[in-house]
């Protein structure tokens, strides 16, 4: 591993379960009418960012924590109904991960405009390092989220040489 790579840890200050299939922030969008530029937020994540304000509820600080932050999301999608043989067992070499829509960084952008709306910190800038992958749902698990917020040492790592 190259000095610019260190494995980081943090402390786990909070860790929770989304329920639903989870949903990007939507860009914003631009349009031309009569000449003019406008723009507008789609908004079409407010729903899954209510899920994410529910499973956060008991977890949010009494104040924003400061310094650097460390997001780990994983995101679970149900899987289609190509994936399932006619007996509804899961047909063989079919994917583990998601490839296609919903990209991967609008999804993680859903889950910190609501971290921050929630005051988990104070700004979404806070978030030094972020580690997350989007998955289809294994066996008996629900489409959703696994949300850990860690907070991070503001010292610098030291290298061993």
């Amino acid at each position: 591993m190259s000095e610019r790579h260190h494995h980081i840890t943090g402390h786990a200050v909070a860790s929770f379960t989304v329920h639903g299939v989870p949903r990007a922030q939507p860009r914003p969008r631009a349009f031309v009418r009569n000449g003019n530029v406008r723009v507008y937020d789609p908004g079409t994540a407010e729903g899954w960012k209510g899920n994410i304000a529910l499973a956060a509820l008991d977890f949010i600080p009494p104040s924003p924590m400061h310094g650097p932050i460390m997001l780990t999301v994983a995101f679970l999608f149900p899987r289609p109904k190509s994936h399932f043989k006619a007996s509804g067992l899961l047909k063989d070499g079919t994917p583990s991960f998601v490839t296609k829509k919903p990209d991967l960084d609008n999804l993680v952008k859903a889950v910190m405009d609501a971290c921050t709306m929630l005051g988990f910190w104070s700004d979404d800038k806070q978030v030094a390092t972020i580690s997350t992958l989007k998955r289809f749902v294994h066996g008996d698990e629900f489409p959703g989220a696994d949300v850990t917020i860690s907070t991070l040492s503001s010292t610098a790592p030291t290298i061993d040489n």
